[in-house]
């Protein structure tokens, strides 16, 4: 089976991007391989964040806040996929990725910026994780060996703007196949 590399990017490499890059080491068992980084990263992993993923029994050990320049270079494994999780990193000149990526952007609010109270914030570190959380176990459930790359393509930006992906055969071309031979 095929081990796809994975790098989820965003501005600061402290909250969104590392929690995606944890989440789909758990959920991907394997089959990927995250990364996380960020264009301006903070240089640490917001507490927030280490929080929810504890909470939700996932390791943090070996993550860390790093710039995307760590894997913009030629001697880095390359990535089938690259995502960005925060609408700033979509919007901004992006290295030249070893490998040709699928590029994906999976826009997620920012848990970090400031809210009124402690609840409030921890709140929105949950929200984030839990919309990742939902993208990933559906991005790990596609066939990604099943799937043409403009099919693929497709499946990856449904995701990101939260609608559930189709299955291979369930896609429109597919499903009009079928029909017309059901009314024969």
């Amino acid at each position: 089976m095929p081990r796809y590399n994975v790098l989820f990017l965003c501005t600061g490499n402290s909250a969104r991007s590392i929690m995606a890059e944890a989440l789909l080491n758990f959920w991907g068992k394997g089959r990927f391989q995250a990364y996380s980084a960020g264009s301006h990263p903070k240089g640490e992993v917001h507490p927030l964040a280490l929080d929810v993923l504890r909470k939700n029994h996932l390791p943090v050990e070996n993550l860390r806040s790093k710039s995307w320049d760590e894997f913009a270079k030629a001697n880095v494994a390359p990535f089938q996929f690259v995502i960005t999780v925060c609408d700033r990193a979509a919007q901004e000149l992006c290295p030249v990725w070893p490998g040709q990526p699928m590029t994906a952007h999976w826009g997620i609010e920012d848990p970090a910026e400031p809210r009124d109270s402690h609840e409030q914030q921890a709140r929105a570190f949950t929200r984030a994780f839990r919309e990742l959380d939902a993208r990933i176990k559906l991005f790990t459930s596609l066939r990604l060996e099943a799937l043409d790359e403009l099919a693929l393509k497709r499946q990856l930006d449904a995701i990101g703007r939260g609608a559930q992906p189709q299955e291979p055969s369930m896609t429109p071309a597919a499903s009009a196949a079928t029909n017309s031979t059901r009314t024969r």
